[in-house]
Formats: C-alpha cells, sequence, structure tokens
C-alpha cells in the first residue's frame, strides 16, 4: 500500500472554500472507485508555521492504483475536482510514502473508510521529518530500537504521543533520504509543557536519545497538525 502525503498552500480567503471542496466535491469523488481513500484532512495549527497550509494523506492500494489516480486527474473524473481546488490554493507539493517495516499503519481497510463527512471532536497531530545524514535504513531502524519501542513501553497516560504510522519515501517521489513520524497527541498538557520548557539536561546526556540521535541526523522539522472536525480518520 501507498501513502500520498500533499501539502497545500491555500489561498488565505479561500480557506473554508477549498475544505468544502475537499470534502464534497474532491473526498467523494475518489472513493466512486476502490483504488483510493482520504485518510486525514489537517490544518497546520495556527501559531505553529506557516499560514493557511493544510496537509492531506490519501492511502492507494499499489502503484497501479497511483497510476490510475493520476489518469483521473488527468482526463477523468478527477479532473474537474482538481481545476477547482487549484482555484483555491498557491500550489500543491505531494511525495509518495511507503510504510517503513515497524510502522503500526501497513495497510488500511479502504471499505471501512467514512467518505459521507462525519463530524467528531478534533484531533492534535505532530508530524516529525527527519533527514538523516547517515544511511537511511540505519536512521529507521535507530526510530525503531530507540523511540519505538520505548514509547510503547510507557505507562497508560504518561505518554506524550500515539506513534500512529512512520513512512519513508517511495524510490523517485521525493528526497531519498527523508523519513516521517505521523504521531497523535495524547496528553495536551504534556505539549504545552514541552513548548515552554528548556529540555532538561539530562535528556541531553550521552547515553540519552537525543544525544545517540545525533549520530544519525541533526536535522528535523516538527509540525502541528489539527484534524478538521470531518477528517476520515482522526
Amino acid at each position: 500500500m501507498l501513502f500520498l502525503h500533499e501539502t497545500h498552500r491555500v489561498k488565505g480567503n479561500c480557506e473554508e472554500d477549498f475544505e468544502s471542496a475537499i470534502r464534497d466535491g474532491w473526498m467523494k469523488t475518489l472513493a466512486a472507485g476502490d483504488d483510493a481513500r482520504l485518510l486525514w484532512y489537517t490544518h497546520h495549527a495556527h501559531g505553529s508555521g506557516a499560514s493557511y497550509q493544510v496537509v492531506t494523506l490519501t492511502a492507494l492500494v499499489d502503484g497501479a492504483a497511483w497510476e490510475r489516480l493520476a489518469r483521473r486527474v488527468q482526463s477523468g473524473d478527477l479532473q474537474a475536482p482538481a481545476a477547482e481546488l487549484d482555484e483555491l490554493r498557491h500550489d500543491v507539493t505531494g511525495k509518495l510514502l511507503l510504510p517503513v517495516y515497524w510502522s503500526p499503519l501497513q495497510e488500511v481497510d479502504l471499505s471501512s473508510v467514512p467518505t459521507d463527512g462525519r463530524e467528531h471532536e478534533p484531533t492534535l497531530f505532530m508530524e516529525d521529518t527527519g533527514w538523516p545524514h547517515a544511511p537511511l535504513d540505519e536512521y529507521i531502524r535507530f526510530w525503531d530500537v530507540d523511540y519505538y519501542r520505548w514509547m510503547r513501553r510507557q505507562e497508560p497516560g504518561r505518554a506524550l504521543l500515539d506513534i500512529q504510522a512512520c513512512f519513508q519515501i517511495a524510490h523517485g517521489t521525493h528526497r531519498r533520504r527523508e523519513a516521517v513520524l505521523w504521531q497523535k497527541i495524547v496528553e495536551p498538557k504534556g505539549l504545552l509543557h514541552l513548548l515552554t520548557h528548556e529540555v532538561p539536561p539530562e535528556h541531553k546526556a550521552p547515553d540519552s536519545y537525543m544525544a545517540r540521535a545525533l549520530h544519525y541526523r541533526d536535522q528535523w522539522e516538527s509540525r502541528l497538525l489539527r484534524t478538521s472536525r470531518w477528517s476520515p480518520l482522526y
């Protein structure tokens, strides 16, 4: 299974129209076949980065499904919805992702993904993107052994994040050395503490995760993303 990650730079005065066009047009037309489903529609949380950015994740059955999707946008039933979205945004950048070997999310039952815009409370996600100077496979393995397994050992109620997925770039579609953590924020109070306090010295000690991570990368980015009330997954 492939995942299409897109960052949309929406025109400020078209923010609500863009969301409506995705929910009422693009998402439902996309779901006319069995190849793909929109999974997440998220806003870049206000005050945490560039303005009017939307991040979407779409599941694709396989590479052939991705080609069929591209053809639908080029000359099929998604051509008009795509053109409508283009009028409401400055641009969009995309990349194809593969789940890494240890990612909790590997497959999605597309038939179970809602496409009717049903509403729910918003959820916050932290998307961490890393660009290692070490070999990509070593970085992904480090995330598994030193981060994911450690997170799974945390007592219930103590963890800030729940790792829902980890992806690497599908070859030829973006930067080779890039991996993405998709993490639900399950303890908002912990996030506030993280934002308002310096990293404690013990978390920078030579045997700490932060110090060991520098053997693999020192370039990474975190984005706070808030799901819409109708995002299929949240």
